[in-house]
């Protein structure tokens, strides 16, 4: 009952909900864009005159389709190009690469260990201790996943039609011993300009997000994650993420590069071409602009 009242006071939900359907598929991108912008963010979306960080990823996700981004969003194949771009030191070790959830061999995994599906976001199995895994649970989480084209969710070209595999890697803690903290520099035309940085990601009150500049000072606006009352150290190899950033995002209008630091070395996680596939609000809602006057939009792509 609680959910039905729910969808009459907000029925852009029911919009939302529903947006997974295949019928769904026979809308053209830019109307499918701009309902589900509508829906989440509570206003038109301008793709005229983007002006706003939200409005302008949707407008790169339209007009910016670079063969390489296939590259920079399969989890698998960016590998590679991390290794020839800055090192191999810098990926988290691979301990396999799997074509079908059926060709895991659960028993012999190690103790810990992460499943991520390469071809989708937020589509992982952080397992700590395999002994308190459900394995069954997993395999159906998986098998799931894997049927996705992650391209129907938010129309991010560089998903569509991406082959599905799901690789296992090493799993890795701060030096707490404890999770790790997400590092998330946004990059503007090859210049990191904001860090993000996720914690508390399974501790009661969070996670939480705080915002940082390029001199490590507080930013007073966040997105999602309500910001932690207490500081973020500075990570001992943060010059180190910001030229890193700078060589990846050289010459993309804007791309957001992820690190782990464990035990003083330096991992590069993942990059995203379109965080939240670009309609998540920022609070205030005046960072939206600010954020978005230092994405510069380049000349429209096929």
């Amino acid at each position: 009952m609680r959910r039905i009242i729910d969808a009459i006071k907000h029925p852009s939900k029911i919009i939302l909900h529903l947006s997974g359907i295949k019928i769904f598929h026979l809308m053209p991108d830019e109307t499918y864009l701009k309902m589900i912008y509508k829906c989440h963010m509570g206003r038109k979306l301008n793709l005229s005159s983007p002006t706003t960080y939200n409005e302008k990823l949707q407008w790169l996700k339209l007009n910016d389709r670079r063969p390489e981004y296939k590259i920079y969003a399969d989890k698998f194949a960016v590998r590679e190009y991390i290794r020839q771009a800055v090192g191999e030191e810098y990926l988290i070790p691979l301990i396999a690469v799997y074509d079908k959830v059926d060709e895991i061999p659960w028993d012999a995994l190690p103790a810990q260990f992460v499943l991520k599906c390469t071809h989708a976001s937020g589509t992982n199995i952080i397992c700590p201790d395999k002994n308190q895994l459900d394995v069954e649970t997993a395999k159906r989480q998986l098998n799931r996943w894997m049927r996705w084209d992650y391209y129907w969710h938010g129309r991010e070209w560089q998903y569509k039609e991406m082959k599905p595999r799901i690789i296992c890697e090493k799993y890795m803690a701060d030096d707490s011993g404890s999770e790790l903290k997400d590092y998330k520099f946004h990059c503007f035309s090859g210049e990191p300009k904001i860090a993000t940085v996720v914690l508390n990601r399974f501790k009661e009150g969070g996670p939480n997000g705080n915002f940082y500049d390029m001199d490590w000072n507080r930013l007073p606006f966040y997105q999602h994650y309500r910001p932690s009352i207490n500081e973020v150290p500075k990570p001992k190899s943060f010059e180190q993420m910001k030229a890193i950033a700078r060589r990846l995002s050289e010459g993309l209008p804007y791309i957001r590069i992820d690190y782990y630091e464990v035990e003083g070395q330096l991992y590069v996680g993942e990059l995203t071409l379109h965080p939240a596939s670009g309609w998540l609000e920022f609070i205030p809602e005046s960072a939206d602009d600010l954020v978005g006057s230092w994405v510069e939009l380049p000349q429209r792509r096929g």
